[in-house]
């Protein structure tokens, strides 16, 4: 009997619905979509507190639907909507990071929501919509479609970051995110409507074609500087970091896990198509001071933080200025570190967010650095997951971190990228003082003021093991995530090259 597989399907379902396969290749959106709608139409007709849980458990549901729709997307790789739309490996690996990353934040955000006694409908749904544009964004190939999907991702994460909605410093921080990603958005848009009148075209293969048969003009070179501006401030790379400090202060805790690692991966998704597939040559040098900026200011600043908050923040900057060493570096080493990275980077800061979240406890009191004094000894099991998050953010081996540095700064080696990586490296080194600092704080100070460990509930718990988990595979067996990005990263930049035959450079394997 002939074996049957969910491509076989696939042929069946384009010919009962028009372009079926088009649909196919956005299934993740549409379920995730779905199950946001069903948030929205059920929120009002339960109750309080039996909302809370009944709304978290769809949206939960919804995020792991949307993995499983994924898994069928991956089977009918292609271009979708007259080539807007591209499964391939390299996308499918950005699907399930994004969607991952929401399932962890909606299991982190139950006992959050009641501690802070916050309605919990449309966060959960503004959650999965916001899921939406980010997975699309990894998948357009559309400077258009890319435009309207960070749109969506970011008009949900403004709503998010202000849902403390009895602080001002919340209602301060949605107001500022608002604020300035409408300006950095306007300069996306502004560099896709210069891009189309310098190529004729805003497909991003179309572009990479047209700029690679004859000269380059100069409206093409400003155009990329002006998408790498509202890109730069989705990443909270330097110069464009300046809201970073402040919006997650003010945001929930659990968002500010999000708002850090899924809208980044999205918008790394489309810097890369956009850096290695159009191929503008110059571009390097701006990708170079971006990421020595981001990494020296990320870091000096978090030296002075007294909130952890405002220091995951400065940290944040820090890491965004590693992930950027990678850009500068060769188009086939540096995209396969980049995705390895932001999956390394998306479980250590998830973790550590989530046990920041749970620690802050009502109203978000305790998240400064003197309230994790004796946390050691009060909660050891707590104290032991945030350090090895923190060892983690730090880069020690054993960890997701160490090998995301480890390559990143291996392909910028293998690029001639000597200072660079010198910068880097003398950077992690600040960055471990004050990572550090946090684990003095809990092992080694005594607690001078009495605060209250509340036992951490079974959600929870989940969302953290998932984090802790992913480090410590991450740390220990990075060979199989890693060469699949190398697959992926191969397909995706041989798209910008004239011929596709030039074997790729690899990142030597740790097994």
């Amino acid at each position: 009997m002939a074996e049957i597989t969910i491509a076989t399907f696939v042929p069946a379902f384009s010919r009962i619905l028009p372009q079926g396969a088009d649909y196919v290749r956005i299934l993740p959106e549409i379920v995730l979509s779905v199950f946001g709608m069903i948030v929205m139409v059920l929120e009002p007709l339960l109750e309080g507190e039996k909302s809370q849980k009944v709304l978290g458990l769809i949206a939960l549901g919804g995020a792991v639907a949307g993995l499983g729709a994924t898994w069928f997307m991956a089977q009918s790789p292609g271009l979708a909507f007259w080539n807007m739309v591209q499964v391939d490996g390299f996308s499918v690996f950005f699907h399930v990071l994004i969607i991952a990353i929401a399932g962890v934040v909606i299991l982190s955000s139950y006992e959050y929501m009641a501690a802070q006694r916050i309605r919990a409908g449309e966060y959960y749904a503004l959650i999965l919509f916001g899921t939406v544009g980010m997975a699309l964004m990894s998948s357009a190939v559309e400077l258009v479609l890319i435009f309207i999907a960070l749109e969506i991702s970011s008009i949900s994460s403004y709503v998010l970051a202000g849902f403390r909605r009895r602080e001002a410093s919340s209602a301060e921080s949605s107001l500022k995110y608002f604020l300035l990603g409408s300006f950095a958005t306007a300069f996306f848009l502004y560099g896709v409507a210069l891009m189309f009148g310098a190529t004729g075209s805003t497909n991003i293969d179309e572009i990479s074609k047209t700029l690679r048969g004859g000269p380059i003009p100069l409206l093409a070179f400003v155009a990329v500087a002006f998408m790498f501006v509202g890109l730069g401030f989705k990443v909270a790379a330097a110069p464009f970091h300046i809201w970073t400090p402040d919006v997650y202060e003010g945001a929930p805790a659990p968002i500010v896990g999000l708002m850090s690692t899924a809208p980044k991966a999205a918008a790394f998704a489309v810097l890369l198509r956009i850096i290695f597939v159009i191929n503008v040559p110059g571009g390097s040098w701006l990708i170079w001071l971006s990421a020595a900026l981001s990494m020296t200011l990320g870091n000096v600043g978090a030296l002075v933080q007294n909130n952890v908050k405002r220091l995951l923040a400065y940290s944040s900057i820090a890491h965004a200025g590693y992930l950027l060493v990678a850009f500068a570096a060769a188009p086939g080493l540096g995209t396969s570190a980049a995705m390895f990275y932001t999956a390394a980077y998306a479980a250590m800061n998830l973790g550590a967010f989530a046990v920041v979240s749970h620690f802050a406890n009502t109203g978000e009191r305790y998240v400064n650095l003197e309230d994790y004094e004796g946390l050691g000894r009060s909660s050891p099991l707590l104290a032991a997951t945030l350090t090895i998050f923190l060892l983690s953010l730090i880069g020690i081996p054993m960890t997701g971190g160490f090998f995301a540095k480890f390559y990143v700064f291996s392909a910028a080696v293998k690029a001639n990228l000597i200072w660079l990586t010198i910068i880097g490296v003398l950077n992690s080194g600040v960055g471990a003082y004050y990572y550090l600092r946090i684990i003095v704080m809990m092992y080694m100070r005594e607690s001078r003021k009495e605060i209250p460990v509340i036992p951490v509930p079974i959600a929870l718990r989940a969302a953290i093991a998932f984090c802790m988990a992913a480090t410590i595979y991450l740390g220990i067996f990075p060979s199989g995530v890693l060469q699949y990005a190398q697959d992926s990263a191969q397909r995706l930049v041989q798209q910008s090259l004239p011929s596709a035959s030039a074997p790729m450079a690899t990142i030597p394997e740790t097994r």
